[in-house]
């Protein structure tokens, strides 16, 4: 829908909160006065855009402070208003709100690099604050980059890379799915227009030949689920472009990629999800290394499915991914999934959970923490965590992520501290490494600590990639 108007936004927000139809009415108002004469560069007027954001948001089923902010989002950055004004004419959290998302201005800065360096750093540190404004962020990204066809070739490659490079991570570890794929699949589409397309049709064709094969899959699997009582809903799902576009990338043919297709099942609760993963094997049989259990081992982001791939009819290999209704929310919104289930505490939940549950929050926290320079620190959060992962078990089966390259030595101080400090040995996968191994996906790691050793070596220092494994070194030495 590109043609929203304020009538659609408020018939969504009835749907789940008609209670606030009269304060979003009084942001936009208030928004269309101060933009009055702005145009965009489609030729619409400017509150077309605001207006789009607060709608992505009401999608999600944003709280009445998220929408307003969504709204007012550009007010501080291109009218006269103040965060003072918006504070005193709604209230202090949706000035906050704003406030997260408007670029610091020029005038601050020596150059536009500086300023860049500094917006960024504002951006991804936000969600350390209040994860609201990431989500905002998201969502402005997300229409802009909808309507990214207005603006020059060079800006549009500029956008895309950004998008690429900062807010698919984001939309990523806050568990956003639908919102990732969607800003990779728009932001390829500028930056490899040729490749994209070439997929695009590839998938066109592969979605029509495999039609009568997953609805055959979709019938059975449903009767079979129906004539043993288990509720339970069906989709069809295919990877989305910029994923085939990465497969093909390493080498893969699109014949080897086993989630190209894929059949989401939902069933009402965890017993049921794995009396339906048995219904299935039974009926259709099974590749063994495809299968992945994420409801024990969630993913870093809180994803919960099992995931198995299995022959289907026609000598196709089709994902079924099986999960609860809960899931299948949190699997497509990931954090903002918790405003459509917690209400009212949604805010105070998702932070909580961000703190507790999500292992890049640390990481981003401690590199915040390390880094006075904004180049150094969006460097550092480019290489720590928003590069290629992999993802390593402890001896309990818990799952440890870092990036790619880590060694032992960012293990060991992940865990804990005195882990790291007091570590004397290492086996992985039951055979004895030297600290400075590589990790690599699916490794198990056993420390081996001693309370009375020499302490961590100064030449782990070259050897740790981590912000926190190597302030960790850093700081034991000085004592």
């Amino acid at each position: 829908m590109n043609n929203i108007t304020l009538k659609n936004l408020l018939d969504v927000l009835k749907e789940y909160n008609p209670d606030e139809v009269e304060i979003i009415k009084k942001a936009y108002n208030y928004a269309d006065e101060l933009h009055k004469g702005q145009m965009r560069q489609s030729g619409d007027p400017y509150i077309s855009h605001p207006l789009n954001v607060a709608y992505i948001l009401a999608e999600m089923h944003a709280d009445k402070d998220t929408i307003c902010a969504g709204i007012l989002h550009d007010t501080l950055e291109d009218t006269y208003i103040t965060k003072e004004d918006i504070s005193h004419d709604f209230n202090q959290n949706i000035a906050n709100l704003v406030d997260g998302v408007t670029k610091l201005s020029k005038m601050n800065f020596s150059s536009k690099q500086d300023q860049n360096y500094a917006n960024t750093r504002k951006i991804i540190t936000g969600i350390t604050e209040d994860v609201r404004i990431i989500i905002i962020k998201l969502a402005d990204r997300l229409h802009n980059m909808r309507t990214l066809q207005f603006k020059s070739e060079f800006k549009q490659k500029e956008n895309a890379l950004e998008t690429m490079e900062i807010f698919v991570p984001l939309a990523y570890y806050i568990g956003a799915y639908r919102i990732k794929s969607e800003l990779e699949d728009l932001s390829l589409q500028y930056l490899k227009p040729d490749m994209y397309k070439r997929i695009e049709e590839r998938k066109l064709k592969l979605e029509e030949t495999s039609d009568s094969c997953l609805k055959e899959m979709l019938y059975k699997i449903q009767t079979l689920l129906n004539d043993r009582n288990i509720p339970n809903k069906i989709k069809v799902r295919t990877k989305n472009i910029y994923g085939i576009y990465k497969r093909l990338n390493e080498g893969h043919k699109l014949s080897d990629i086993h989630d190209l297709l894929a059949l989401k099942i939902m069933v009402d609760e965890v017993e049921n999800c794995y009396r339906t993963l048995g219904i299935i094997h039974q009926e259709y049989h099974p590749i063994n290394d495809k299968f992945k259990d994420y409801i024990c081992n969630p993913k870093t982001n809180m994803y919960k499915s099992l995931h198995t791939t299995v022959f289907g009819p026609d000598d196709r290999l089709v994902q079924t991914q099986i999960r609860t209704f809960d899931m299948d929310r949190v699997a497509s919104f990931g954090l903002t999934a918790y405003w459509n289930e917690q209400k009212g505490n949604a805010r105070y939940l998702m932070q909580e959970d961000l703190k507790q549950k999500f292992q890049f929050f640390k990481s981003l926290t401690e590199i915040n923490s390390m880094f006075g320079d904004n180049q150094q620190f969006v460097n550092q959060v480019k290489n720590e965590l928003f590069s290629d992962k992999v993802y390593v078990y402890t001896t309990k089966g818990d799952i440890i992520e870092l990036p790619k390259g880590a060694t032992v030595i960012d293990f060991a101080y992940k865990i804990h501290t005195d882990i790291g400090s007091t570590m004397v040995g290492v086996f992985v996968n039951d055979e004895y490494v030297p600290v400075d191994y590589v990790l690599k996906n699916k490794d198990r790691v056993r420390i081996i600590t001693d309370d009375l050793s020499y302490g961590p070596r100064e030449e782990w220092l070259d050897k740790a990639q981590t912000s926190l494994a190597k302030r960790k070194i850093k700081e034991f030495n000085r004592k």
